[in-house]
């Protein structure tokens, strides 16, 4: 696994000590954790800002669709 140097200063180590503790892991187990964490369950800041953004006639909510025609499915 390849390893990576971090620098922090005294409080952010202390706090990263009382953190680990408080989750039982190793401060590496929970720096790992964090960045996992931070990379992959975030939405971009401006992300809701989005929303109703775009002004074009032709981007439109799908009308909802009549399932009428369908086969009938077993219920398993």
């Amino acid at each position: 696994m390849p390893q990576l140097s971090l620098y922090f200063d005294k409080k952010t180590v202390r706090d990263l000590e009382i953190a680990a503790d408080i989750e039982n892991l190793s401060i590496s187990t929970l720096i790992v954790k964090i960045v996992k964490e931070s990379m992959h369950k975030k939405w971009p800041d401006n992300y809701k800002k989005l929303f109703g953004s775009i002004n074009d006639k032709l981007f439109v909510a799908e009308s909802k669709k009549s399932f009428i025609n369908d086969l009938f499915r077993e219920n398993l």
